[in-house]
């Protein structure tokens, strides 16, 4: 069985929105098991990630980085990190903001690289761009044009019943699914 831990920060209910959907997606991969770790509660949680096969990482964008609660937990896993206990663990990462750019690269490459210090194994979402053609819709998958990882858009003044739209959500999912068959793959 591999197990996959999403670990994430939402400010608003609409991260938190998109992490359900990644674990949604990963569980559609028959023997893969994931737990779903709100940053605020990750203290006491620590054992669970370490014996995770793959750490889906997932915050929101504020200000063009990752949120505030979502640094305080990176700066907080330097313990693991000196002893190296995620080092070739399967890594990945999702990022929500308001606008549909609102830098979210920046947070996903914050994602990357902290994964990278750890030793971990980084999986890009693997899809190419939606909603980049006259035949386009934003309903496509991929319609932000991520590499790096999920990125959703939720409008400031919608709430996480209504946004992220379906098609981001389903983006996530994706991106689940393909780190838990990834990290399936490793573990045989």
């Amino acid at each position: 069985m591999s197990k996959v831990a999403i670990v994430y920060h939402s400010g608003y209910g609409h991260t938190a929105v998109v992490a359900e959907a990644v674990k949604q997606g990963a569980l559609r991969v028959p023997g893969t098991s994931v737990d779903l770790f709100k940053v605020e509660e990750v203290e006491s949680q620590w054992d669970k990630l370490t014996a995770a096969d793959a750490i889906i990482f997932g915050a929101p964008t504020y200000m063009g980085s990752a949120s505030a609660p979502f640094a305080a937990f990176m700066d907080a896993s330097s313990k693991i990190w000196a002893s190296q206990l995620w080092k070739d663990k399967v890594a990945a990462g999702f990022t929500n903001s308001a606008s549909q750019n609102g830098d979210k690269l920046n947070t996903l490459t914050q994602m990357m690289l902290f994964a990278m210090q750890h030793g971990m194994i980084w999986i890009g979402l693997g899809m190419l761009p939606g909603n980049n053609s006259s035949k386009g819709s934003a309903d496509d998958l991929n319609r932000l044009g991520s590499f790096a990882g999920a990125m959703a858009q939720a409008n400031n003044d919608q709430g996480p019943d209504v946004a992220p739209p379906e098609a981001d959500r389903k983006t996530a999912a994706a991106l689940g699914e393909r780190v838990a068959k990834f990290s399936s793959r490793l573990k045989d």
